[in-house]
Formats: structure tokens, sequence, C-alpha cells
């Protein structure tokens, strides 16, 4: 304290000739030696005084970090490594490998190609087996549950949205139909294959007794539990969305004598872009990564997809390569090519879904 007295007299001593109007007579090199000692004091009673806590966020993020290194990136990081080898269950116990292989499990994910005699490989055909089925089966059930999906959402959207209509018992509605995205897929399924199969009421309703041994009519109504699950989750989406935007926008529309058409399609539908893109690629990872209804819904007694693996889509396979083939090395490569079609179909929604700014015409100037 004696010291911190003594350090701050020379400015009591600036203040008091400032006061008397002595400050004037001071010299030009007094006054700027005492501004650099008011300069190193701020300073050093500054460092004393501050606290960092930066480094305490640190602490904070740490989890997300661990969580992401241990479950997400060395699973994908061994996953690859897997691809790259040979890894398979010789007999209960034993296993043949690790031992590298280079690209024959893609090679045999992508073909129907056969080790022969001599260790070499024995294609026949080119992306015509059991994997390019089960990602066409994937892709079809997505397009099929999406674009009826979509479409309902927007429809049901903008119906609880418009001031003009004032829907009552809106939450109600709301509840009702979002309340398929609470139950569980398993639920779903089981309830649906008791619907719809040989002794089902359904079945016996419609004198239909073999709708499960139709690769269409299976498939189909995989597509519509999809559809009827995720519907009111859309739904609820885009309702936030259009409540974003500016009811401004809606009176000007009105003013200028725009209907309830056209202010749906040139006002509401182009700054919901965003989010339609947002549904849109979350549904397409989702719809690509499909397990749950349709390996519960219709398969036989090894979880393939019924009927003749009409239904089976890529995760079904993957499963069937990892736990009941036992694999790991075909099955890793599968998932890389489940990893590179899921990121080109990304990429190319977002591409096509892009907004493009309009070329400007530039002036020839002669």
């Amino acid at each position: 304290m004696h010291n911190l007295k003594k350090d701050i007299r020379p400015l009591l001593d600036i203040s008091q000739r400032v006061s008397q109007g002595v400050f004037c007579k001071m010299s030009s090199g007094v006054l700027v030696k005492n501004l650099k000692f008011m300069k190193r004091l701020g300073k050093k009673n500054m460092k004393k005084k501050t606290v960092e806590y930066g480094k305490y966020g640190y602490l904070f993020i740490l989890p997300f970090f661990a969580i992401y290194l241990f479950f997400q990136l060395y699973p994908l990081l061994y996953t690859i490594y897997l691809s790259f080898v040979e890894y398979y269950q010789v007999k209960l116990g034993k296993f043949q490998g690790p031992s590298f292989n280079g690209v024959k499990n893609y090679i045999m994910v992508l073909s129907d190609a056969k080790k022969g005699k001599d260790g070499n490989l024995i294609i026949t055909k080119w992306f015509d087996n059991r994997a390019i089925q089960s990602i066409g089966n994937t892709i079809k059930i997505w397009v099929l549950n999406f674009i009826p999906q979509i479409l309902l959402a927007l429809l049901l959207a903008s119906w609880f949205t418009d001031t003009v209509v004032k829907l009552k018992g809106q939450g109600a509605f709301k509840i009702m139909m979002f309340m398929p995205n609470i139950i569980t897929a398993s639920s779903i399924a089981v309830l649906f294959y008791s619907l719809f199969s040989a002794n089902g009421p359904i079945a016996q309703l419609l004198g239909d007794r073999h709708i499960m041994e139709s690769a269409g009519k299976t498939v189909g109504l995989i597509a519509f539990m999809q559809f009827w699950m995720w519907y009111g989750n859309t739904m609820i989406v885009l309702i936030a969305g259009i409540l974003g935007i500016n009811p401004s926008l809606y009176e000007a529309a009105m003013v200028d004598g725009a209907n309830g058409k056209q202010q749906f399609f040139y006002v509401t539908l182009p700054l919901l872009k965003p989010i339609i893109q947002f549904s849109l690629i979350t549904s397409c990872i989702g719809g690509l990564q499909m397990y749950d209804i349709p390996s519960l819904f219709n398969v036989d007694a090894s979880f393939n997809g019924m009927p003749n693996f009409a239904s089976e889509t890529i995760t079904m396979w993957i499963k069937s390569l990892g736990f009941t083939a036992k694999d790991y090395g075909k099955a890793a490569a599968a998932s890389m090519v489940l990893f590179v079609v899921t990121m080109i179909v990304s990429l190319l929604f977002f591409a096509l879904t892009k907004e493009r700014e309009p070329k400007q015409k530039h002036a020839v100037v002669r």
C-alpha cells in the first residue's frame, strides 16, 4: 500500500499543478516523462486485475470432442481400414485375417465376383447383384415416401398458418398428425404386419391373403409407413418456416390484389426454399439409412427382405454381411459405398437447389 502511494504521488503532483495553472510552465520533457509513467502504471494495474476466463471454455467443449473422436471419427477410420482388408469368420471362433487385399472387397460389393481356386476374382457381371438391388430398393422406397410427405406437409402448413381461414382446434390437429412420429418404428411395423398378413383383418376384408407375397405391395406399404411416420414432423418444420416470414409481405401482396394461391406460389414457396432444402437433404440421408421398419415388416428367418429381397434396403444387406455372414471386410466396403452414395446425392441436391445469381449484361463501349 505504501509503494502504491509512492507511485501515485507524481500523478497527484501533476493534478495539483494543473489546478494552480502551473502545468503550462512545465517543460515538455517532464510532461512526456510523466505521461509515459501514467501509461506504464495503467498497464501494470490492468495486468493485475485481468482474469482470463477464455481457457475455461475449452473444458466445456472437451466432452464433445471426446465423444466425437471415440464414437464418430474412430469408427469411420476403422471402417475405412476394414474395407481394404480380408477379414471374415472361417468357423465358429476362428477368423481369416485381417490381411490387406486392396480393393477386392469393393469389387465383390459392386459385382458378382467370386474367388477362383487360385485366389483371383472371377467377374461375370458388374452392377447386377444384391448390393445394387438393395440400393435401388432404398431409393425407390424413399422417393415413394418423400414426394407425398412434402406435398401434404406443405398443404397442411399453409392451412394452419392462413390468417384468412383461421382453422379452429389447430393444436389438437397438430398433435394428432405429429403423434405417429412419437410412436416407435418397431411398433408401427408390427402393427401393419398384423393388419396385412394372411390372417390379418385388412387382408381378409379385401379378400387378398397374398398381400405380403407381392413385391410391389410390400414396397408400397413400407413407403406408406415411412410417410405416415414423418409427414407430421415435416409439417411442424414448415409451419415454423412460414411463421418466420414477415407478415408485411403478405399484406403488400393483398394490397396488390394477389389471392391465396398467388401468395403461396410467389411469397410463401420462394421464402420456404431453404427450409424445403433442409427437409430434402435430411430426409434423403435418413432414407438411405432406412433400416427399422423394413427389417421388421416382411422378412425371413435371416432378416432378409421379402419377397425375394424386394424390400431389402442397403443397411439390411450390410447388417447381413457383418452379423450373419461375419464378413467384416465386405460389410465395411458396403458401408463406404453407402457413405459415398449419400455424399454424392447430398451434393447433387445442394447443387440443384442452390440459388444462382442472374448474369449481368455489361454494356459494350465503342
